[in-house]
């Protein structure tokens, strides 16, 4: 007789199973196509790490003594000034700027590192990275998840239904749909938390991948930030940018990412975080800040991504599916109009693994995320392995 696993104990207990272990089976499925797996679902870089960020690192990497919680005054004026070159956001003040061990840390720990607790909401976006609804959990409040699209109007809705919002999360570009908040629907926002005592903390880590010409940063375009003046009054108050260098520059194994904005609020997760010792190693520091000063690595980076995104729309178009919002970011938001699972089990046996739509809220239970993340010689076996559902 086989014995149950051991109930969870501690703030474990309250969290939902990790979704990914779910996906063993599809997992194994799609490797046994006779041509290999390709792997489109996590998302983690497959490009090389750019020389320019590898160099800063083994340049830094006698480091004997312990580094700045806060980073070095050097690396948060990188930061400011690549919000006013890269983000069309000048006056970020290097004081409103905290290096952090990647971005999913701080998501994670965030409503816990502002207080929050029993009584207290995190609205975040309805079909969202479930890290959003997990953050608000470790910290023992209520997630609640509404529309985006319903801006202040659906914090409006949450309000006035007994739920004491103090942290709304935004994320745009969007994981896992792409799609893009305009500065006037950040501002409304924004708005909305400054008249309710909320902080808005906007997760920003797809910004540099914007693909319709309204986004597109190789045509002009602008992914608007919520630290741009048209949305903030021309001051930070509340306001926190969440970024990741993972996607922009292959770094995800650096865990190289910051928060910036309200100076006041910055100072306060320092405090917390210089006594838990939640520290970004030197070495990453100077290659955090290398990353951020080059702007070729970049654009080259995109270009790459923007060509396996060709390849695989295509490929998905021609199979009947269709492709819903998607103008940004790194993935491809994909339904044939059936359940997730149910599409990620026929990808898998075509020996193509994607990630279900359920991973990220109830609204996305038709929907696959199809990443950009495989190399150009996997990506391009897709076609013909989708070339039999058309």
């Amino acid at each position: 007789m086989s014995t149950p696993p051991p109930a969870r104990r501690g703030r474990g207990a309250a969290l939902p199973d990790f979704p990914w272990d779910s996906l063993a089976g599809a997992k194994a499925l799609a490797a046994g196509h006779p041509g290999g797996i390709v792997d489109l679902s996590v998302g983690t870089p497959v490009d090389p790490t750019p020389a320019v960020v590898a160099d800063a690192l083994r340049s830094a990497a006698d480091a004997p003594g312990y580094p700045l919680t806060w980073g070095t005054p050097a690396l948060r004026e990188a930061v400011a000034a690549w919000f006013a070159r890269r983000r069309g956001a000048p006056g970020v003040d290097p004081d409103g700027v905290l290096p952090t061990v990647g971005s999913k840390e701080l998501v994670a720990w965030l409503p816990f590192l502002l207080g929050l607790g029993p009584g207290d909401a995190v609205a975040h976006p309805a079909v969202a990275y479930p890290t959003y609804d997990v953050g608000a959990r470790l910290a023992g409040a209520t997630p609640v998840p509404v529309d985006p699209a319903g801006g202040a109007a659906a914090l409006e809705e949450a309000r006035r239904a007994g739920h004491a919002v103090r942290l709304v999360w935004l994320n745009s570009p969007s994981n896992p749909t792409g799609a893009v908040l305009e500065a006037e629907e950040l501002a409304g926002v924004v708005a909305w938390a400054r008249e309710h005592g909320a902080v808005v903390a906007s997760d920003e880590c797809y910004a540099e991948l914007g693909w319709d010409e309204r986004h597109d940063a190789s045509r002009g375009g602008l992914v608007p930030s919520v630290l741009d003046p048209r949305v903030t009054g021309g001051e930070h108050t509340g306001l926190l940018a969440v970024y990741s260098t993972s996607k922009q520059s292959n770094l995800a194994g650096y865990r190289a990412a910051f928060a910036a904005g309200d100076t006041a609020l910055v100072r306060e997760l320092l405090e917390v975080r210089k006594h838990a010792g939640m520290i970004v190693p030197w070495p990453v520091q100077v290659a955090l800040r290398a990353a951020l000063s080059d702007d070729a690595h970049v654009d080259a980076q995109r270009e790459r991504y923007r060509a396996r995104r060709e390849v695989l729309r295509g490929a998905l178009e021609g199979a009947g599916f269709r492709v819903d919002a998607s103008g940004a970011g790194l993935y491809l938001w994909s339904t044939r109009g059936e359940g997730s699972r149910a599409t990620v089990d026929l990808l898998a046996r075509h020996g193509v693994l994607v990630a279900p739509g359920d991973f990220y809220g109830a609204a996305g239970a038709q929907h696959v995320r199809v990443a950009l993340t495989a190399t150009d010689e996997r990506v391009a076996q897709v076609p013909e392995r989708l070339a039999a559902l058309g």
